[in-house]
């Protein structure tokens, strides 16, 4: 309502997957990307339960109608019932083989629903933890699943455009049972056999399959969308459906009730007798009548489609029935969340965006922040993406200005910090005023993309590298328009340095003796500024260096490949004095403290790490984001650091007065590899105990190690 931030669940460094609200309102279900499941109090926002059960992340979180129990499922194929007031698991089911898409309670009985990226859907029940029934109707991974109508009926919404209804009658009494059933062709599948083997003896006409309930087909609602269904939902009351693929359409489906089936059964039969009136003599009116039938179209109604500004995410919605509005919530692509409003029961209901929350971040679809660069009070941070450069104030994380631009790639504070260059990927540079924020000059620097800029130390021009082969040389000037009497800055090329191969990379050396340029042929070559002669050639790298950068002193450059490695390399003879293998995947940004031989590089493996140039030892990893970075900037001070990456996330890093002590570093990264090993491990947790029993449902870490070695020894005292 009011697009104002009320709480932060604070979690640890891993990414969110799922959330799932308790029926009571009070607390929040949370999954994360390494299994793990916190739940919050919604009132204190503390997290004090803690499930580990799983050991990938969590694709579906469901409480069943109490809020005593909570079904999740996740990506390592298991289904884990827990028990949320006594903080437990109860029991793990095994059987689907594929990522778990939702887990369902029936309302009623103690079963639970399960579908899965395998195609099936099976039903468990909970009292004997078997499955009981797989349903194998379906051609193609089931993505999502409700139930309607008082669980009598389920649907199923899969990578086709159809969603699929199935009726389900349960199957209580057994005189039930003694009804003949039409026999299935289908084959009983194989857990019913092992875990009840008199069914055979009894030789019923019942099928072993059809236990607890049977399920039939009973058609089927095609879509408009023709790619897979990424969310099902209905509403609380169960009178609205909902789903949405790949795109930004919402198609919203009403469930009528058996008053109002029969209502529109009425109507059909009156037309049908009135045309069986018009069409024939009396004696064949009656085989007409009866030739109504029913179908899933008359049972579920389209009622229309929501549109949103941009791709969904997710959604969910509140529907106050009996004459109520719809209220949906949408999280976008782009990270906007927008709700709309929508009269379902008007003759052509129309949807209405009553509001959105959005706050200043940058929206491309096309790119993410490709560079960041810090002003020189260490105050004012710019970030630039394919659509918009954007200043922001550090120490508030406002955002102060944006400004349009074209795609960006590099980026300097004029000396000053009163405007900004930003080299873009069409070869201009453009020349921006902070106070107005307006363009006040674009020029064609490059004939391909302008890859790299570096400020010279004197501070009165900077040097531009490209893809076109070149290396620029440029001095800043004040120029005065024609209609103005004041001057503004301005800029002008003095010289140009031609190469054989693109040019990746460009910087300066502090004392502006030396040019280090970075080309595809993976090498770094150095010259002499003055007289543009070649100085140095650094090979080594097994593939081009991205990034690299000199340090304070001029004593040391370090570059960084997408071969994985970092070199060190002295400046004054070109030896490599070390090489790091520094991440899992492509250094894509390196850049030194100022005033130190430490420095920081950010990889596409998702970290970003310290490093000490003079030891050649790895001081920290900070973790944080999930995805690719792209690009880091050092505050003038040294004392912050702020990086962007693909999860659309900028984050600011702060140094701490706290000491590290490497020791101690080095034990805790040693203690998290042993817990990934731990946790992939197949031998089971109880040792002795076979793979089939459920009932355990943690996995095994450092804690529980220890915890079992403590145990053990104090049988030992007390045996001795």
């Amino acid at each position: 309502r009011k697009g104002e931030k009320i709480l932060i669940l604070q979690g640890l460094k891993q990414e969110v997957t799922c959330l799932c609200p308790s029926p009571d309102g009070l607390h929040l279900a949370v999954g994360y990307e390494d299994g793990s499941i916190r739940i919050f109090s919604l009132l204190s926002g503390e997290g004090n339960v803690t499930f580990s059960g799983h050991k990938a992340a969590i694709t579906s979180l469901k409480y069943d109608q109490l809020g005593g129990r909570l079904a999740s499922g996740s990506k390592d194929t298991d289904a884990i019932v827990w028990d949320v007031i006594n903080e437990s698991g109860l029991y793990r089911l095994k059987g689907h083989k594929d990522a778990i898409t939702q887990a369902l309670f029936l309302r009623e009985k103690n079963l639970l629903v399960t579908s899965g990226k395998d195609t099936m859907v099976k039903w468990w029940d909970l009292d004997t933890q078997h499955c009981f029934k797989t349903m194998v109707g379906h051609r193609t991974e089931v993505w999502g699943l409700v139930l309607v109508s008082e669980d009598k009926r389920l649907i199923t919404g899969t990578s086709d455009s159809e969603l699929r209804a199935w009726d389900i009658a349960y199957l209580q009494e057994v005189a039930d049972l003694e009804e003949p059933e039409p026999k299935k062709s289908k084959g009983t599948s194989p857990e019913i056999q092992d875990t009840q083997p008199e069914d055979g003896a009894l030789e019923t006409d019942e099928t072993p399959e059809d236990r607890i309930l049977t399920c039939r087909k009973a058609g089927s609602i095609m879509r408009e969308g023709r790619d897979r269904v990424v969310n099902l939902a209905v509403d609380r009351t169960g009178r609205i459906l909902a789903c949405h693929g790949t795109d930004s359409v919402l198609e919203v489906f009403c469930i009528l009730s058996k008053a109002e089936v029969q209502k529109k059964m009425d109507k059909k039969m009156k037309k049908a007798r009135k045309k069986a009136k018009l069409n024939s003599s009396k004696g064949e009116e009656e085989d007409i009548e009866v030739s109504v039938e029913m179908t899933l179209q008359d049972e579920i109604q389209r009622v229309t489609n929501i549109k949103t500004s941009a791709k969904i995410k997710s959604f969910d919605f509140i529907h106050s029935p009996p004459q109520g509005e719809l209220k949906a919530v949408f999280l976008l692509q782009n990270n906007l969340v927008e709700s709309y409003s929508l009269q379902p029961s008007a003759p052509a209901p129309q949807p209405v965006r009553t509001s959105r929350i959005t706050i200043g971040g940058h929206r491309s679809d096309r790119s993410d922040v490709r560079t960041l660069s810090f002003s020189s009070d260490n105050i004012a941070v710019l970030s630039a993406a394919a659509e918009s450069v954007k200043i922001w104030n550090r120490a508030t994380l406002q955002c102060i200005r944006t400004m349009t631009c074209e795609y960006a790639l590099c980026s300097f504070f004029v000396p000053g910090d009163r405007q900004v260059v930003i080299g873009t990927k069409t070869g201009k540079l453009q020349l921006y005023d902070l106070a107005s924020g307006n363009l006040l000059e674009t020029i064609d620097a490059h004939d391909g993309a302008l890859w790299s800029l570096s400020l010279s130390p004197d501070q009165r021009g900077f040097v531009t590298g490209g893809a076109d082969k070149s290396v620029k040389f440029w001095d800043f000037e004040l120029v005065k328009d024609e209609n103005s009497t004041q001057k503004r800055l301005s800029v002008k090329q003095t010289r140009t340095l031609q190469l054989d191969e693109d040019v990746l990379c460009v910087r300066y050396s502090p004392n502006q003796k030396l040019l280090a340029v970075s080309l595809l042929d993976c090498t770094v070559k150095i010259f002499y500024i003055d007289t543009l002669k070649f100085f140095l050639s650094l090979y080594g790298h097994k593939l081009p260096v991205i990034c690299m950068d000199i340090s304070y002193d001029g004593a040391l450059i370090a570059t960084g490949s997408a071969d994985r490695n970092v070199k060190i390399w002295g400046l004054d003879f070109g030896d490599c004095h070390k090489s790091l293998f520094a991440h899992d995947d492509s250094v894509m940004y390196l850049q030194f403290v100022p005033k130190s031989h430490l420095f920081f590089t950010a990889g596409k493996d998702h970290k970003i790490k310290q490093w000490d140039a003079d030891k050649f030892e790895h001081i920290q990893t900070l973790e944080g984001h999930h995805q690719e970075i792209w690009c880091l900037a050092v505050s003038p001070s040294g004392d912050y650091v702020v990086s962007s990456s693909h999860d659309k996330s900028l984050r600011l890093w702060e140094r701490t007065r706290e000491p590290l002590i490497l020791e101690e570093e080095r034990e805790m990264q040693r203690e998290a590899e042993y817990e990934e090993s731990v946790a992939k491990e197949d031998q089971p947790v109880v040792p002795g105990e076979t793979q089939g029993d459920n009932y355990f449902t943690g996995k095994k870490t450092i804690e529980t190690v220890k915890a079992a070695e403590r145990i053990m020894e104090a049988i030992e005292l007390y045996r001795e």
